[in-house]
């Protein structure tokens, strides 16, 4: 995977490649319009409004925003785990060519786990204490493998705890979660979603509450294990530097939208938005001045039951009154940035984002 070398973390080193997408093959996953709505007595919470994107087999696409941006509600969607009964999904989920949206729930039961698995945020609370943690592992395995014996099931439980790196995994397969480390627990939650060996992997914080050490071997082993499989992942996070690090894309959301998507080159050494500005000035680089203050985006995040009006970032923004009334009456389409794949949705000129990005670099005193 092609990787940045200027971008803000200080983390690890290099990655093993992966192999790239053939000519000709169509994305692993494609979301077109995808919309998601929450009835609530408040009214209704517009989660993801119409959010559009594709990933490949043997690439990354990370997902970053801030909470309530809407990156967990979507992949929640792509795995088919909201309530039918609450959440009302819209647009178009393609899984290997198949239309999720409408689906019945017993057939995305059936893919769930064998075509697209996901790692949870807090492997602590996703694993059942009461269960061992192998035996929850080779339950996976037998949903979608039902002739599979307990014998074949455990022998591949234990596979897979050794193949990510949790040492004497015949043993540690008797264990409870509460037995495991934080950095293990995340190690068999990735066994578990892997035991099937699925096309699509959803990564959703997977490093958090994480000591650098024990982050960057989650990396490394989300890396090789890619380049085994040659899996679609999509990481969900607020860190840029992790996406920095295992990212091949990156999609930014706010307010349940995209704002930009492009590359990790385009969007984190070239950003277009200045949304994507401020998360870049938010983050310490190593290129910078150590002495310089992080710069925080001024504001809170819209209400997703009450979005502003026209572009829903304009609130916070510095220069929505450089283009007239526009940022507050019209919703800014996701349009070509100059480059071709990256795309931005905002008013400003393209000779004006570029000039007031460097603006921006000298403000915070940062070398990117």
């Amino acid at each position: 995977m092609g990787r940045s070398e200027s971008v803000p973390s200080g983390q690890t080193g290099d990655r093993p490649s992966v192999p790239e997408q053939r000519s000709g093959d169509a994305p692993y996953l494609r979301v077109n319009d995808l919309r998601v709505r929450f009835d609530t007595e408040d009214g209704v919470v517009r989660a993801v409004d119409g959010v559009s994107f594709t990933v490949e087999r043997g690439r990354t696409l990370g997902i970053v925003g801030e909470s309530g941006s809407g990156k967990s509600v979507t992949s929640l969607a792509i795995l088919g785990l909201h309530n039918a009964k609450r959440a009302s999904i819209g647009g178009e989920i393609f899984v290997g060519g198949r239309q999720l949206v409408g689906l019945p729930e017993e057939e995305v039961r059936r893919l769930r786990g064998r075509d697209m698995a996901m790692i949870f945020q807090d492997p602590l609370s996703a694993l059942h204490p009461y269960f061992t943690v192998g035996r929850q592992i080779a339950e996976a395995y037998r949903v979608h493998h039902p002739r599979a014996g307990k014998r074949e099931a455990r022998q591949r439980a234990v596979d897979m705890l050794g193949r990510v790196g949790i040492p004497q995994p015949a043993r540690r397969f008797d264990q409870y979660p509460h037995e495991f480390s934080g950095g293990m627990r995340q190690r068999a939650m990735i066994a578990m979603a892997l035991v099937n060996d699925p096309d699509l992997l959803i990564a959703d914080e997977p490093t958090t509450a994480l000591d650098v050490t024990v982050q960057a071997q989650i990396l490394d082993l989300l890396a090789d294990l890619q380049a085994e499989f040659h899996s679609a992942i999509i990481l969900i996070t607020h860190d840029l530097g992790v996406v920095s690090q295992v990212a091949d894309d990156v999609l930014v959301m706010y307010g349940g939208r995209a704002v930009e998507r492009g590359s990790v080159e385009q969007v984190l050494r070239r950003p277009q938005h200045p949304y994507t500005w401020g998360l870049l000035s938010s983050v310490p680089s190593l290129h910078g001045d150590a002495d310089a203050d992080l710069v925080p985006i001024r504001g809170n995040p819209p209400s997703l039951i009450n979005l502003p009006s026209g572009c829903s970032f304009h609130p916070r923004c510095r220069y929505a009154d450089r283009n007239g009334d526009r940022s507050r009456s019209e919703v800014p389409e996701l349009r070509p940035a100059g480059e071709e794949g990256h795309l931005v949705s905002c008013h400003l000129a393209a000779e004006e984002r570029t000039r007031l990005y460097r603006e921006e670099i000298a403000h915070v005193g940062v070398a990117r």
